[in-house]
């Protein structure tokens, strides 16, 4: 539409010097030039315009005529302006949804919209699906305090690896299982705790002699949500069946789970080939073989009640576990009996020193862990490792959480109000069979504990050979079906182990000491001459 179709009254320029006015209205149908008077009012209608001129016209309205063509035009181009760049604003829609409809509809119209809503929601799924199985950079510490040399470092290198950069692991280690248990004990004790103590720690390594005392005494808390841990899930029910206990640290088949198995191993008897054979001495076979009267003063054995009137128990038939010594063959008074002849053959009972009397040729056979014993063997010549044909004890040692989450304080270690979340990933790490390839853990893989692993001859192939009826630190399966777990026994049964034990005579004086006061005797023996020499 041309802007002269606006009904609006345009005055009319004229000249000053001249009497007409001249007007140039140019028509869409025709063009026409029309002259005015200086004095007529004449209206003229062209095109639909109706044009009043009045006159005399001053300059002041020459001046508004002007400033009103310039506003008209700035509001003209401000609309115009305004309405493009509020077509701008408008948000799109997502983009994700603008692409699913705009392949929907590529493929053609006739998808109904339900079909459409659905595949919008899968595709969304797929893609939440996606991002779930991604890793990010979060950093979760974990701290670890473990008994010395009970897995290899490549352990935590292997870890770290599996794990990415989200994992910052730290680990310590702890000469024995008695350092561990004592610095669980003290911080509960003061109410006070260090972070560098081990009850600061995320996990930590429990023996299976201190799991029953450690629960009573709220050391360590259950373990939670394993129903969703593939690595519980896995584990035998012979080993469920152990570790769930009740408050008090006894066996309950309704109680929790207090801690996780990472390596097992038993009881058992190391003898000097060499000097058997010399004597023409049947080799050792079983628990019996130690009542022998050419061995005595010959056996070096460690020094636990319980791995002491175990084996009295075993060689007359009974069990590890018996609560009740009268239930034995003899009652209490043979079990005793047996005891005091078993100590008059063993020279030394010394848990950290049996294997070095051993080593040194003082005793010719040694009672002991398989984690200790298996290891000093592979480093000596003509050593035979055996465990006994009617069974032994089976000891354990366990990955644990510590109770510091009892404690009232804001942050301890790197623990803050719980352990932490990667535990359970460091427990399943461990339990993964390829962990005990190639013979580097002194121990066995908690897997093998019902089902014994088969070593191939290329992971032995180049190492020591040691005689011994172990495979991969498990005992034949006939001989390991005989084996027992140590399990908690009542007080009064415990008081009565101790009474056995106080009633008959140890050696007054230790194969230790002894060997102390020679090197003591060699010294002052030597210390004079190099005096002489000085002098």
């Amino acid at each position: 539409m041309s802007l002269l179709s606006l009904s609006l009254p345009i005055p009319i320029l004229h000249s000053s010097t001249q009497n007409f006015t001249s007007l140039r209205i140019v028509n869409p149908k025709n063009s026409s030039t029309f002259h005015f008077h200086k004095k007529l009012k004449l209206s003229i209608r062209a095109s639909a315009v109706t044009v009043h001129r009045n006159f005399p016209v001053s300059r002041e309205i020459v001046r508004r005529i002007a400033v009103s063509t310039i506003v008209f035009l700035s509001l003209g181009s401000t609309l115009f302006a305004f309405s493009a760049f509020a077509s701008t604003q408008i948000h799109p829609r997502d983009t994700c949804v603008t692409q699913l409809q705009e392949e929907q509809e590529s493929k053609g119209t006739g998808v109904e919209k339900s079909e459409n809503v659905e595949d919008v929601d899968e595709e969304l799924q797929a893609a939440f699906e996606k991002w779930k199985s991604k890793t990010y950079a979060l950093t979760v510490p974990l701290r670890v305090v473990s008994l010395s040399d009970s897995f290899p470092p490549v352990w935590l290198k292997d870890f770290m690896r599996s794990q990415g950069k989200r994992v910052k692991l730290r680990s310590e280690f702890r000469q024995s299982l008695q350092d561990i248990f004592h610095e669980l004990c003290i911080p509960l004790q003061k109410g006070k705790i260090n972070a560098k103590s081990a009850l600061a720690a995320d996990v930590v390594t429990l023996g299976d002699t201190w799991l029953s005392y450690a629960i009573e005494k709220r050391l360590i808390e259950p373990m939670d949500g394993l129903e969703d841990q593939d690595w519980f899930e896995n584990l035998s029910e012979k080993w469920k069946v152990y570790l769930r206990r009740s408050d008090e640290g006894k066996l309950d088949s309704n109680g929790k789970i207090w801690a996780a198995p990472y390596r097992w191993g038993s009881i058992v008897i190391a003898y000097k080939k060499s000097e058997f054979q010399k004597r023409k001495m049947a080799p050792i076979e079983d628990w019996a073989d130690l009542w022998r009267p050419e061995l005595a003063g010959k056996i070096s054995m460690v020094d636990s009640p319980r791995e002491i009137v175990g084996a009295v128990l075993r060689y007359m038939g009974a069990s590890y576990n018996t609560m009740d010594l009268s239930e034995v063959a003899g009652g209490r008074e043979a079990v005793q009996k047996n005891l005091a002849s078993l100590v008059k053959q063993v020279r030394l009972f010394d848990s950290c020193h049996y294997l070095k009397a051993f080593g040194a040729g003082d005793v010719w056979v040694a009672v002991g862990w398989s984690n200790d014993v298996i290891p000093a063997a592979k480093r000596l010549s003509n050593i035979a490792v055996v465990v006994p044909n009617s069974g032994a004890s089976l000891w354990a040692d366990f990955w644990a959480i510590p109770a510091a989450s009892r404690v009232a304080i804001d942050q301890i270690g790197g623990r803050v109000r719980g352990p932490s979340p990667v535990v359970h990933q460091w427990i399943e790490f461990c339990l993964q069979a390829e962990r005990f390839k190639g013979d580097v853990v002194p121990g066995a893989s908690p897997n093998a504990l019902e089902s014994p692993i088969k070593v191939s001859e290329e992971l032995t192939k180049g190492r020591p050979k040691l005689e011994t009826n172990l495979i991969a630190g498990v005992p034949p399966s006939d001989i390991l079906a005989k084996c027992e777990l140590i399990e908690p026994l009542p007080e009064n049964t415990l008081s009565e182990y101790r009474w056995l034990i106080n009633s008959v005579q140890k050696p007054e004086l230790s194969l230790a000491k002894s060997l102390r006061n020679r090197v003591v005797s060699l010294a002052h023996s030597f210390l004079p001459k190099v005096q002489s020499k000085v002098a």
